[in-house]
This record gives structure tokens, sequence and C-alpha cells, in this order.
């Protein structure tokens, strides 16, 4: 199995730290040029596209509010605009903004499903755009790779978090319906579903030997995921090695989607 993306071009929406930033980066050790996209953080994302050129690879950062239009499209022709073609969207940026259900304001539901639904929408339609505009070309066997970032709550309901996990349900239909109708056109459409990943979101989760102890009980396979574990697949997916792979959510979660709570008997 060889894994070639050497010359491809990649855009990873909010990598300027996080999962995001580690797929970035995966991509570029593959020989990808690389688009940081950026919402605030311009100092991480610059770090991000210094690392990788002293990689010997190829980034630019690019500041871009995924919720809005005109945004993305800046996004995507600056994109263009420097590496000339466009190979892989991963459509990475979301956010959380947690509350109990009926406390729940309508600005935090609008905050969620404008970033993490709505954005993935934006993001998509354009490279989508894009892909067949180009056709299948001399960097693949797909004329573009579109990859979704889910999380296991697109299955496993959240309480407390209620506008994520709707989000989240809605990239899955969506990527499904998306990978149904851009089949024909030899566009690959899939998502990424992580479980619990060691990243600074989620700190809080397992900072302390108390709050892991307490997370691994969800976790079957006995770890934290790593950022890397995610970078992995999303390496997998972009390439043709996985050609015939469309429409399919992968869980990178070490078991949680298994109902952890049964290996006892229930």
């Amino acid at each position: 199995m060889e894994i070639n993306l050497k010359g491809q071009t990649a855009i990873v929406t909010g990598s300027s730290t996080g999962l995001g930033r580690a797929c970035a980066m995966g991509l570029a050790d593959e020989g990808m040029n690389v688009v940081i996209n950026y919402h605030s953080s311009k100092v991480e994302a610059e770090d991000a596209v210094s690392e990788i050129q002293q990689r010997g690879g190829q980034a630019i950062a690019v500041q871009a509010d995924v919720s809005k239009e005109d945004d993305v499209e800046r996004l995507f022709q600056t994109c263009l605009d420097t590496f000339g073609h466009l190979d892989v969207l991963v459509s990475n940026a979301g956010l959380q903004s947690d509350a109990a259900f009926t406390e729940m304001t309508l600005a935090q539901w609008n905050k969620v499903i404008s970033v993490d639904l709505t954005g993935q929408f934006l993001a998509c339609r354009a490279a989508a755009r894009i892909f067949k505009k180009q056709g299948v070309h001399e960097h693949g066997r797909a004329a573009g790779k579109i990859i979704c970032m889910s999380s296991v709550h697109d299955e496993i309901p959240w309480a407390g978090h209620v506008n994520y996990a709707t989000a989240k349900g809605g990239v899955k239909m969506m990527m499904e319906s998306l990978a149904q109708e851009l089949a024909a056109d030899k566009i690959r459409v899939n998502s990424i579903s992580p479980g619990a990943i060691q990243t600074d979101i989620n700190r809080e989760a397992w900072e302390t030997e108390e709050a892991l102890d307490k997370l691994l009980t969800l976790i079957p396979y006995g770890r934290i995921g790593e950022p890397e574990d995610v970078a992995n697949l999303c390496v997998f997916l972009a390439s043709d090695v996985s050609d015939y792979i469309t429409g399919t959510t992968v869980y990178v979660d070490g078991g949680m989607m298994l109902y952890p709570g049964f290996r006892f008997g229930g």
C-alpha cells in the first residue's frame, strides 16, 4: 500500500489548533500543499505554516469565518490563486457552546449550528463546485475528496450539548447525501467521527488522573485518543488507497460507540 499525495493541495478549515492542525500536518508530511484556515488565532495559524515549511512543505494561512459565505468564497479563491488547484477539503472547523436545554439561548443554538453545520455546507459546496469544474486530473483517481469532521455525537445523544449533537447529526446526513449526489462526478465524500481525543478543547476531561479515570470508563480500548489517530485516517481518506470508499463515517473512538456500559452485563 503506497500513499502518494505529492503535489496535491488541501484546505483544512479550523486548522490552527487541535485536530485540524494535526490533519494539516499529516497531509503536509505526505507532500501536500496546505491552506491553514483560522478564525481568530492568527499567531497559531502562522506557527502551523512555519512548522510545515520547516518540514519542507508548502502552506499558507488564510483567515475566514466558515459561517460566512463571502469568507468561504474568499478562502477557496485564495487557495486557487496560490496553488492553482484543489484536491482535498477537510471540513473541520467547529465549536461548542454548552448549556442545559431549558437554559440554552437562541444565540448559543445559532452559534453552534452556523459554524458546525452551515459552515460545513458552505465549505463542502465551494469544494464540490471546484472539483466538478476540474474533473479527474493528473493528481489522482478522483476529481476531489471531501472529508467532514464529525463526532461520535452524530450517533450518541449528549445531554447538555443539544446544539452540538444536532449539528453533528446533520453533518452525517449531509455527508451521506453529498456522497450519493456527487459520486457520479468522481467526488468522494466521507466523515471522520472522533471520540475522546486529547486536545485543549476537552482538557478538563483528561488533565487530572481522576478525570481521566472517569473518561476511560467510556473507552473500552483503555486509552484516550491522540490527534495523530485522526490525522492518520485523514491521510488515508485523502489518498487513492481509499478510492472505493465514499459515503462512509469512520469512528475513531477506541470503542466508545460500543455501549461500554454493557461490558459487564449492563
